[in-house]
């Protein structure tokens, strides 16, 4: 299959990739985080904030969309990028992971998915032909096939089954697929924690021939160890000419351990998922803003940083936003931990550039695991306020003007 989007390799360093994928709706430089926006949006952020961080491609979900409001509607309207009024470049979700997530609404067999809606109860059937046509009529970027991702643990013989079922389900997805310039159809690799398994479902997705490939059923229950290491026994079997996409992933160590692997492309929900709970990413790790040790603490979560959310708003009222459930605290912290995460794609690209890539990740994964700053131990400024006069001694002061 000739390739619809086209990927440059600009530098390595070790197996740290530096790349930039064209797409139909402008390049993507790599390694890159995506921000989630399941349901075509990037939830507490407008647009204009998510592309003042720095990010150049989103992700939504097919499964949501479909349902609500429908991919046809879009399509109706324009195209997902007109409805969400987001220029750049989209990856679609094929709506795999819901084959896992949802489980007790659906059933599976060799045709496909037949999921009961989580809105309503109403019955669809999601088929790896029609998910191609719904990123079709979404206008994806890049198209995901149909897949089963397996919860792990799991026994191999229903990992081995998951796989081969995904296997076929590619090949039925590559050949619904119809190739435009700009516009990429990327396999899954499955496998679970079999090496195995996974060998086997790379040489397969490479033979059948797609414009990129991602490493699927990962960051679903297991160890970072083991997810390391079936990266380690996937990606030499993927072709370095493609795109490699890690599926839902994740921290930001996990991502430096990835990209350490080959991997070009994430994406995850945590950077805003946090946002909404309270939680802010900082070089010196995760600050819980909820924590009392922070009410009376006038310095910015972080003063190096150029996000707005981080340098100009105390961490004092950044609590009380958080404590009084107010809506602008999700949207400062979802604005400050998706900022992070491309300022760290931005770093991790100029290390790989600079030769230097295993030097930063050692001085990132230091810094982040010293923890956040100490608390807060200055003294409140004391103002003196100027005593009132009682209400005799006002009256008295009234009489004596002339």
């Amino acid at each position: 299959m000739s390739t619809g989007i086209r990927f440059e390799l600009l530098a390595t360093d070790g197996d740290a990739r530096r790349g930039r994928i064209h797409t139909a709706h402008g390049p993507v430089e790599t390694p890159a985080f995506m921000p989630v926006g399941t349901q075509a949006t990037v939830k507490a952020l407008t647009v204009d904030m998510v592309r003042a961080a720095g990010a150049e491609m989103v992700l939504a979900n097919t499964y949501h969309l479909m349902l609500r409001p429908g991919a046809e509607r879009i399509s109706r309207l324009g195209g997902l990028h007109r409805f969400m009024n987001w220029p750049g470049p989209i990856l679609t979700d094929s709506g795999g992971f819901q084959v896992m997530s949802l489980a007790a609404l659906r059933e599976l067999d060799e045709k496909g998915v037949r999921f009961r809606s989580h809105l309503d109860g109403s019955l669809h059937q999601l088929t790896p032909e029609r998910a191609v046509e719904l990123q079709f009529l979404l206008d994806s970027d890049i198209t995901m096939q149909l897949d089963e991702c397996v919860r792990l643990p799991a026994p191999r013989a229903e990992v081995a089954r998951a796989m081969e079922l995904s296997l076929r389900w590619a090949e039925r997805s590559r050949c619904a697929f119809h190739p435009r310039p700009g516009y990429g159809l990327f396999g899954i690799v499955q496998g679970g924690a079999e090496e195995e398994l996974r060998r086997r479902s790379a040489e397969a997705l490479v033979a059948m021939g797609f414009d990129g490939y991602a490493v699927g059923g990962l960051a679903v229950g297991e160890p970072q160890a083991v997810m390391f290491h079936m990266l380690e026994v996937t990606v030499p079997h993927l072709p370095a000419d493609r795109p490699r996409y890690l599926m839902g992933v994740g921290t930001p160590l996990d991502i430096l351990g990835a990209v350490a692997r080959g991997i070009d492309m994430f994406d995850c929900v945590l950077p805003t998922r946090s946002g909404r709970t309270g939680q802010a990413f900082t070089r010196f790790g995760p600050v819980n803003l909820r924590n009392a040790r922070h009410r009376d603490d006038p310095r910015p979560l972080d003063e190096t940083s150029d996000c707005p959310a981080a340098r100009d708003y105390s961490r004092a009222y950044l609590h009380h936003l958080v404590r009084s459930r107010e809506i602008l605290g999700c949207i400062l912290l979802t604005w400050n931990n998706v900022w992070f995460y491309q300022s760290l794609m931005r770093r991790i690209r100029a290390a790989i550039e600079a030769g230097t890539f295993e030097a930063f990740a050692a001085r990132f994964a230091a810094d982040w695991q010293r923890g956040d700053l100490p608390p807060w131990e200055g003294r409140r400024s004391l103002v003196t306020v100027p005593s009132m006069p009682s209400a005799k001694g006002a009256a008295e002061e009234l009489k004596s003007r002339p």
